[in-house]
């Protein structure tokens, strides 16, 4: 049987509900999973404060993804088996979501200021529950409102880095985010290394954390096997995960396209301070 220990929901980019997700993966026969909305718990804690966590049909992993601070690379940092109330956790992600409104304030302004009409309150209905508030979220409102047809047209033209409308977001560093994920009993594991584009600053940031994706929907064998030799090199867990989001974005269209060997996942789940 399959597992995925890289998912979305509503609460951050996603398009699932943390149900829904559940659901669809209970329905397709994966045995453990995880759920790492961006820079944000608030999905699992619904899952958890509607009787939904743990679940008898499913092993659920508890999780989030953190994008750390880097100028020339896109460095991402999930944690698993995380204390969904710990209150450093809870510190990081309000800093984050704080950073993130006055961004998007920003943004809606740079937009207006280039004569497009957009309004916050246009974006906060496309995003719905997700308190992740995002460039994502402000494209699809904007192709919504037929400004242009299609997303990646936005961010080619507009919000893209050094484009028009594009304003600077607040990262953690690597190592604050390592350190908060360890505080709340988690794992740290660093997410899709290719997409980092270096694998000297990979190697750097494997002796730091404790997993590293391995199985990734862009990862070709020889990415794998040099991942693979680094998660033997420092002694990680290996991991691996879809990155559904619910809608076509990215690698995959569907839950289910891309999983991992269960055995690979229970070593994860094994550490939950659930057990």
């Amino acid at each position: 049987m399959p597992s995925d220990l890289h998912t979305h929901t509503i609460f951050s980019d996603g398009s699932y509900s943390p149900e829904e997700l559940v659901a669809a993966a209970k329905n397709i026969g994966l045995v453990y999973f995880a759920i790492t909305d961006h820079d944000t718990v608030d999905g699992v804690k619904y899952l958890y404060e509607n009787g939904l966590y743990p679940d008898k049909g499913i092993k659920i992993i508890t999780g989030v993804e953190f994008s750390a601070n880097n100028s020339d690379h896109d460095i991402h940092i999930v944690g698993y088996n995380i204390d969904i109330y710990n209150g450093a956790l809870s510190d990081m992600i309000n800093e984050i979501s704080e950073a993130r409104w006055a961004r998007f304030s920003e943004i809606i302004q740079n937009l207006r200021n280039n004569k497009y009409n957009i309004r916050e309150a246009d974006v906060l209905q496309v995003a719905g529950s997700s308190r992740s508030i995002g460039r994502f979220h402000i494209a699809r409102a904007l192709v919504k409102k037929g400004e242009f047809t299609t997303i990646r047209e936005v961010f080619e033209k507009m919000l893209g880095k050094d484009k028009p409308a594009y304003a600077p977001r607040y990262f953690p560093e690597v190592d604050e985010i390592i350190d908060v994920i360890h505080q709340s009993g988690g794992q740290a594991s660093l997410a899709h290394p290719k997409l980092i584009g270096d694998n000297s600053l990979v190697e750097n940031i494997c002796a730091k954390v404790d997993g590293i994706e391995v199985f990734y929907p862009n990862h070709q064998p020889q990415d794998i096997q040099t991942y693979l030799d680094f998660a033997k090199k420092y002694n990680l867990l290996i991991v691996g995960g879809s990155d559904f989001h619910g809608t076509a974005s990215r690698f995959v269209d569907e839950l289910g396209e891309f999983t991992i060997a269960d055995e690979l996942a229970k070593k994860v789940y094994d550490l939950s301070i659930h057990n």
